[in-house]
């Protein structure tokens, strides 16, 4: 899966490494790695799974 984030130590829109979809505590979906530059842990919410 290919997920883009904002990493605020580059100021840049990065590709995040080895992203994992998890579920946080409030129920949201995000996809969770870090920063192929500085390392820095990068979280992108996700879009709801829409339930048929």
């Amino acid at each position: 899966m290919t997920v883009e984030a904002y990493c605020v130590k580059c100021k840049q829109k990065r590709t995040v490494d080895n992203a994992e979809v998890i579920q946080m505590e409030n129920g949201r979906r995000a996809a969770k790695g870090k920063c192929p530059e500085c390392g820095t842990n990068l979280t992108r919410f996700l879009p709801s799974e829409k339930k048929k």
